[in-house]
């Protein structure tokens, strides 16, 4: 209890930095999003309208506390551009994100666990070097590249899909999630590289250490060794890791959106910054720190799990 009442505190604190940063980022930003709105038939009696109207003329203070007294209600106000409520506009796209981050982070568990296993298991041999060069060179190409190859040699050259032609979770399940099994890979070949380099040396690390060579010395195979005693204990390092991780895929998926033509979270990110539709933006970047802050919290306890000398 005293745990989770002084994480919840943390992350309440942390929401609130965060709040206050988004809001006077937007609100310091130079431009008028009235103005940004009516575009060529601005003049200056409709700009002032509107701008009472969206409420930009009253104090910072005053649009900040009105503005958090709606978040804390579940009210993200209103859409410049569009003139819907931003809980509609974001509420679809919400899976669309979540589900390419799963798929990404599974990829990466996938790929890094086993290529590591094999660097440990083969160390020095000529498996275990051809796989570092690999590794070294997935983490040198960045996600956006890699989306770009991928559409260019599977949807231009080969047309195994149809570049942009996403299909909804809500009309094809089966089409939706294939057509977003791509977009996970460019978002997972960098980051399954950087988990598998520091997992791979973390498991050499700990094949080092005196338990080990005691399981060896009463007859255990290299393998098993491995698998029933080193793979927990080299894990717990890479465990953090994964949860920053998870928060650099989120932030991947905006570009690969892009690339790919998704209408996630991302795509509504990057028009609504474009077109000053700021309650859309800092609904959209709260959201973002609520789901990351609290994934890090399940990593701090799943780390406890692991190794309960460690006290949170």
């Amino acid at each position: 209890m005293r745990y989770f009442i002084r994480k919840l505190t943390g992350l309440i604190i942390t929401l609130l930095i965060v709040s206050m940063l988004a809001f006077l980022a937007f609100a310091l930003i130079p431009g008028d999003p009235a103005r940004q709105q009516l575009g060529t038939e601005a003049t200056e009696e409709l700009v002032q309208e509107l701008r009472e109207e969206m409420g930009l003329n009253r104090p910072l203070p005053v649009r900040y506390g009105q503005w958090m007294r709606e978040l804390v209600t579940g009210d993200m106000g209103t859409s410049f551009r569009y003139h819907v409520p931003v809980r509609e506009l974001i509420g679809d796209k919400i899976p669309i994100t979540i589900v390419l981050t799963i798929m990404s982070f599974v990829m990466i568990l996938l790929l890094s666990i086993p290529i590591s296993l094999i660097g440990a298991r083969y160390e020095q041999t000529l498996p275990d070097r051809v796989l570092l060069i690999l590794n070294q060179v997935m983490m040198a190409v960045p996600s956006f590249f890699i989306g770009i190859l991928l559409t260019f040699l599977f949807g231009l050259v080969l047309r195994w899909f149809t570049p942009g032609g996403y299909v909804s979770y809500n009309e094809d399940l089966r089409g939706f999630l294939g057509y977003l099994i791509l977009p996970a890979v460019a978002i997972a070949l960098p980051r399954a590289a950087m988990t598998t380099k520091m997992f791979r040396n973390s498991l050499l690390a700990e094949m080092n250490k005196d338990y080990v060579r005691t399981a060896l010395s009463r007859g255990n195979s290299r393998f098993r060794t491995l698998v029933q005693h080193v793979i927990k204990n080299g894990f717990l390092p890479v465990l953090t890791l994964l949860g920053m991780t998870i928060a650099e895929i989120m932030t991947s998926s905006i570009v690969i959106e892009q690339v790919f033509g998704i209408p996630g979270l991302g795509r509504v990110l990057i028009t609504s910054i474009s077109h000053r539709d700021y309650p859309v933006v800092k609904a959209i970047i709260i959201l973002l720190a609520v789901i990351i802050l609290g994934l890090n919290a399940l990593v701090d306890i799943l780390y406890q799990r692991l190794d309960k000398r460690i006290e949170i």
